[in-house]
């Protein structure tokens, strides 16, 4: 019988996140630049004859709605591995926080289920797979810093961000993702708009700077106004002396870029008597990296 292993699960932020209308099929065609970053949950895998997920989190589901299990399921039932996984999960992203956790956690139950069940599957197949699961997952198939375009599912690399002071707070706010889409009001787009606007955010996040661009997430306006104390977390972190602050996806986590390790620690003890805030000091993680803690190999 194979023994375990374990495999990170990494979390994302948006460096940016444009929402460009509504299509036709009823999905938000989106540009975003997408980083993984150094907060990671763990998934622990061992052979089994049937499929189990366990978490240290009790507000987990284990059953059918967890994205570990169906990844699981749809790779047995496409490619009849004849096995099962007892599959736990280490919990440490907050969600929802706008910073992937389900998501990552799929792309890494389908990774790590490959090299459990010795299954060769090919990275287009891989990547269809993934983008059932949920529109934030193919990206976790690639990490580093990319481009996402279409819901977020069709991922082009980018040169990576190297930003080692990071700082991410989660306030105790649940943003329903549905709720922040149907507020924006999002205009329809036809297919040449799209095409259009596309070529002109392709161009934008190529040409990114995270010192001198402004950051840009289109969630925040109608987000904020919803729940400003996601708003306060911004505007604190701003006053605490990041040079950039943004909230991630739709929310609620904001992160904040600091230009020394000495400014970014003084910030998080600052915060200190905000007891209902989730902190983290992260760096941003390189596609190498990436590939080498997930896949094993560069």
């Amino acid at each position: 019988m194979q023994s375990g292993f374990s495999l990170p699960s990494y979390a994302k932020i948006n460096w940016n996140l444009r929402i460009l209308g509504k299509r036709g099929d009823g999905f938000h065609e989106i540009c975003t630049v997408f980083q993984t970053i150094s907060l990671h949950a763990t998934l622990h895998f061992v052979v089994s004859e049937e499929t189990s997920i366990t978490c240290d989190d009790q507000e987990i589901p284990t059953d059918e709605p967890n994205l570990i299990l169906r990844a699981a399921n749809v790779l047995n039932r496409g490619y009849k591995a004849g096995r099962g996984a007892k599959i736990h999960l280490e919990k440490r992203i907050p969600a929802p926080g706008g910073l992937g956790g389900g998501s990552s956690n799929a792309a890494v139950a389908l990774i790590g289920l490959m090299r459990l069940w010795q299954l060769e599957i090919a990275p287009a197949d891989l990547q269809s797979i993934s983008e059932e699961l949920g529109s934030d997952v193919p990206f976790f198939l690639h990490g580093g810093t990319a481009l996402g375009t279409g819901r977020g599912e069709q991922i082009g690399p980018l040169r990576d961000f190297e930003e080692n002071c990071l700082l991410l707070v989660a306030p105790d706010v649940a943003v329903p993702t549905a709720r922040a889409f149907e507020d924006l009001r999002a205009s329809n787009l036809t297919n040449e708009a799209v095409n259009r606007i596309l070529r002109v955010c392709r161009l934008e996040a190529e040409s990114l700077d995270l010192r001198h661009s402004v950051l840009i997430n289109d969630f925040e306006r109608t987000v904020f106004s919803a729940f400003p104390e996601i708003l306060r977390v911004k505007e604190t972190l701003l006053g605490l002396g990041a040079t950039r602050a943004l909230m991630s996806g739709s929310g609620s986590t904001v992160f904040a870029i600091f230009d020394k390790q000495e400014t970014r620690q003084a910030a998080l003890k600052a915060l200190d008597h905000e007891i209902t805030w989730r902190k983290f000091a992260v760096a941003a993680v390189s596609r190498d990296e990436y590939r080498e803690k997930v896949y094993g190999r560069l």
